[in-house]
């Protein structure tokens, strides 16, 4: 047996198996388990691909000549059928974000996905009608302080402004490698997106952590006008620890704690959104609370809080008791999305689960635009452990 065929299908089918069963002990196997459901949960279509060419050279090619050769072909027929269903868990999201849309009462978006683009170049994010503006400075810090702008090449006038924070453990990340499906396709219907880069441990903490995500707020508030957007309408969101920025933020509009320098800035938002965020503490040795929990509010803005069932980095369960939570403060809607089977990184490309929350975040969006001018939000009719109110 060659090599070149063995090692796919060993590879594979250990990764398939970590996806499908989801091991957590012992830790090692949770390991496996967590990185091969980052990638392969989303991208399982191109893994099918590999591996069924790789099958079917060897075996047209004459390599499999002895019983052990037949069982590996058996054994990769069998992961062949396992990234099948790892793709059909996947495609549920689709339903299951329309029921979640048709309960909250917000209006699904019309547009036809992607598919070519899902499946076979789903690591592609550029669109020929976006404009995409690379490194504006929105403070003195360099690189570290910079976001990138996406518009689309028409030229929008009052359009809503999404800004968008990436993840990394505050640690690690920069502006352009996550969420770019949903920037790029919100920046195609008229918005106008950025996404910013923020200061990082162990030279930065929480206080500059959050008091970058502000200054984009305040830039976008004060310059968006220049790109086409609309000032009164800037909607949060972020991923990961980018999802924790972004909820701190809608939760202190203004406050000069968190504001040194640019303490009068108006830095209220719309609406907020997390995409499998961490909403826990950061630094408890810190004389304020650093959790968003610390600063739930009853006039906090809506909440969209996305989140995958299989995240094995952030549970499920935190993020939804930090939903119910809010809810029990806030007189704004707040809407938990779980995602079947989703994993940690539901964000990185264009993939069935991913397409159905960028239908759900541009709903979410088009309903806190129309309540920010104004116009009423319509609430939702039932309250089914997803709507929370």
């Amino acid at each position: 047996m060659p090599f070149g065929f063995v090692f796919p299908v060993v590879l594979l089918t250990v990764a398939t198996l970590a996806v499908l069963v989801l091991p957590r002990r012992p830790r090692v196997l949770g390991g496996v388990g967590m990185w091969a459901g980052l990638v392969l949960s989303e991208l399982s279509q191109l893994a099918f691909y590999l591996l069924a060419l790789t099958t079917v050279l060897s075996v047209a090619g004459g390599d499999i000549t002895s019983p052990a050769g037949w069982i590996m072909v058996a054994v990769a027929v069998l992961c062949l059928a396992g990234l099948a269903l790892i793709f059909a868990r996947g495609l549920r999201a689709r339903a299951v974000v329309r029921d979640f849309l048709r309960t909250a009462g917000l209006a699904a978006p019309q547009r036809r996905w992607p598919w070519a683009r899902i499946m076979l170049t789903p690591f592609l994010r550029r669109r020929g009608d976006v404009e995409h503006l690379r490194g504006l400075d929105y403070g003195p810090g360099g690189r570290r302080q910079q976001l990138d702008l996406y518009r689309r090449r028409s030229a929008p006038a009052g359009a809503p402004i999404l800004i968008h924070f990436h993840g990394g453990h505050f640690a690690t990340g920069r502006k352009d490698s996550q969420s770019l499906p949903l920037l790029y396709q919100l920046a195609a219907r008229g918005w106008v997106c950025i996404s910013a880069n923020y200061r990082l441990k162990p030279e930065f903490g929480f206080h500059d952590h959050l008091s970058d995500a502000k200054r984009v707020i305040a830039w976008a508030r004060e310059h968006g006008p220049e790109y086409g957007g609309d000032p009164a309408t800037v909607i949060v969101a972020g991923s990961s620890a980018g999802a924790y920025l972004a909820a701190l933020c809608a939760l202190t509009p203004g406050d000069p704690r968190f504001q040194p320098g640019f303490e009068a800035a108006d830095t209220g938002v719309a609406a907020a959104v997390s995409l499998g965020g961490y909403l826990g503490e950061l630094d408890r040795d810190l004389d304020v609370p650093t959790s968003p929990e610390g600063y739930l509010r009853p006039d906090a803005p809506p909440f969209l809080i996305v989140h995958g069932g299989n995240d094995l980095m952030v549970p499920a369960a935190a993020a939804r008791g930090f939903a119910e939570r809010l809810a029990a403060v806030s007189t704004s809607p707040v809407h938990f999305l779980e995602l079947p089977y989703g994993q940690h990184t539901f964000d990185l490309f264009h993939s069935p689960r991913f397409e159905a929350v960028i239908d759900a975040v541009a709903a979410f969006g088009a309903a806190a635009k129309t309540s920010s001018r104004g116009g009423e939000t319509k609430r939702p009719e039932s309250d089914t452990g997803e709507v929370f109110h």
